[in-house]
């Protein structure tokens, strides 16, 4: 029975985060805070809500393994489903179309996951105002390269890529005013908080019964489950064949993720949430940061004409993403 609550919980967090993408975007579009950069960012966020509530509730349950693996998780499955879109769509060579701002952006990534690495490998069990010191660093250096990166973006102050007409009539946000697509992203909201609660309550009833260990579920099951509304909203933006969101979404996600362990960590109340976990996220976290190493050379290296040259990145990091995956599981 408890599989079965999983894939409900499952099933409305997809639907409820598709929602809540759809509107999110409205809101980006019909507000003053339009503009690819800053849809991007509501996109990201939406997106990434499911993550927020699953690691929350992980943490009353007291389970932090969850928590922290889903964070890290859901991490290495945004990169899994950009590196599958751009080997289904290799022939369009969607890297090739990206702005040079996602290159900041990916880095950022890249050190964030360096020090997370870092900090689960040293282990410095200091909290101050309740959050530890790791993660102070990690939100720290987030916030300042959130601040480079959009420094960086008006400087190069590039137009958007341009949108057939008739697939933008597709995605006709006229259709519904500013105040409703503000009731429903709410109410959206809600659900999916109730959704990725019992998500996280099925999720450690699973580790128990099967005996995976928490690790393993929160990093794979769990992780994925919660990132499948990333993989959806990459979707439509590459038909709409807006390269620059879809890249965009998955890297903003994954950096918005970070900030999902400080408020884990303040409901953690036994110390550093990084410090009490299992050594088996340093796999996760070092997955992450190869895994980001590989989008960044699919974003600077220049242009190929073979397809299968051009795919051999996103198969390496899928293959990557599997080995990474076992590698958690015999732990």
């Amino acid at each position: 029975m408890v599989f079965v609550w999983f894939i409900i919980a499952a099933i409305i967090t997809v639907l409820a985060a598709i929602k809540l993408s759809t509107y999110a975007d409205t809101i980006g579009e019909k507000s003053s805070l339009g503009g690819m950069v800053v849809g991007t960012i509501f996109l990201a966020g939406a997106t990434s809500l499911p993550e927020v509530t699953t690691s929350v509730s992980a943490i009353v349950l007291d389970n932090p393994d969850i928590a922290v693996g889903n964070v890290f998780g859901s991490n290495m499955f945004n990169l899994l489903i950009i590196a599958c879109f751009d080997l289904y769509f290799r022939k369009q060579q969607i890297f090739r179309h990206a702005d040079h701002s996602h290159f900041f952006t990916a880095s950022l990534g890249l050190l964030l996951a360096i020090v997370a690495l870092l900090a689960l490998t040293i282990r410095i069990d200091i909290s101050f105002l309740n959050i530890g010191v790791d993660i102070w660093i990690l939100i720290t250096l987030y916030g300042f390269g959130v601040w480079y990166i959009s420094k960086m973006s008006n400087k190069e102050s590039k137009a958007p890529v341009p949108v057939a007409d008739e697939e933008e009539s597709a995605h006709d946000f006229s259709a519904i005013p500013l105040k409703t697509a503000i009731i429903g992203f709410i109410i959206a909201a809600v659900v999916i908080m109730g959704a990725g609660t019992l998500l996280t309550v099925s999720g450690d009833k699973i580790a128990v019964v099967t005996g995976l260990g928490s690790s393993f579920v929160g990093s794979f099951l769990i992780a994925a489950t919660t990132s499948l509304p990333e993989a959806v909203s990459v979707l439509v933006a590459l038909q709409l064949r807006n390269y620059n969101l879809a890249i965009g979404s998955i890297l903003g996600s994954n950096l918005f993720n970070i900030l999902i362990l400080g408020a884990s960590d303040i409901f953690y109340q036994k110390g550093s949430i990084i410090s009490a976990v299992s050594s088996v996220h340093q796999i996760t976290a070092a997955a992450v940061a190869i895994l980001c190493v590989v989008v960044l050379y699919s974003l600077v290296r220049k242009p190929i004409n073979s397809t299968f040259r051009y795919a051999l990145p996103s198969i390496v990091l899928i293959a990557l993403y599997f080995v990474s995956s076992y590698l958690i599981f015999v732990q």
